[in-house]
């Protein structure tokens, strides 16, 4: 996964489609905003799985249809609901907390660095009680250029004193594999991912993990 004469010390994840199966979450508050709007339809998985590396306005216009009025609007109304919306226990991807756990346990420093609001990503963390496993959640903000700029994944080995000789983004999107070429980071992407499919187009000699655990075989 890494070079032989490297040693896996500091991650960088992304967070959505490969952590946390937040297109739950996505589906269920749009659900509830187009029933307010009396639509007749509710939003497609497939279709949120498919924008979610997009996010933002874009996603929204895409999974509400004819029912987005005003994409800058409508992503505003959603970002205010997902701020007070349960996390479900059991959003985190199987195998993940206990994946994580062990790599914490084993001196690996990790990071968030994802294209959801900054406030978003520590609440669903903390909810999920997996706050505590990052040196440094770097979300979107304000001053901070999106992935696919490499700002954020700098900004995120900054944080925990790394560069890139024995560091490790891993993602799911075609967006993550631009964002570790361009921070010049190894890249390894989960088969479980939301866009993977892209992922593996845009990086077809990838590796590819079934298991966050397997990342233990590289320290």
């Amino acid at each position: 996964m890494v070079s032989t004469r490297r040693r896996l010390r500091h991650i960088i994840f992304d967070l959505d489609g490969t952590l946390v199966d937040s297109v739950r979450i996505t589906c269920a508050i749009i659900n509830a905003m187009l029933a307010d709007r009396g639509a007749t339809f509710m939003a497609d998985p497939a279709t949120a799985r498919a924008m979610d590396a997009m996010g933002g306005e874009s996603m929204i216009a895409a999974v509400m249809g004819p029912h987005c009025r005003d994409p800058k609007k409508d992503i505003v109304e959603f970002r205010a609901r997902h701020s007070v919306a349960a996390t479900p226990p059991d959003l985190a991807f199987p195998g993940v907390t206990d994946a994580l756990d062990a790599l914490a346990r084993a001196g690996v420093a990790m990071t968030i660095c994802s294209n959801k609001p900054q406030a978003l990503c520590e609440k669903i963390l903390s909810d999920l009680g997996l706050v505590g496993n990052f040196r440094a959640i770097i979300g979107s903000q304000p001053d901070l250029p999106r992935k696919p700029d490499q700002a954020g994944a700098m900004r995120a080995l900054a944080a925990m004193g790394a560069d890139c000789t024995n560091s490790l983004f891993v993602g799911d999107s075609a967006v993550d594999v631009a964002t570790a070429t361009n921070a010049g980071l190894d890249l390894a992407l989960v088969a479980w991912g939301y866009g993977i499919d892209g992922a593996r187009r845009a990086a077809p000699h990838a590796p590819v993990i079934d298991d966050l655990a397997q990342l233990l075989d590289h320290l």
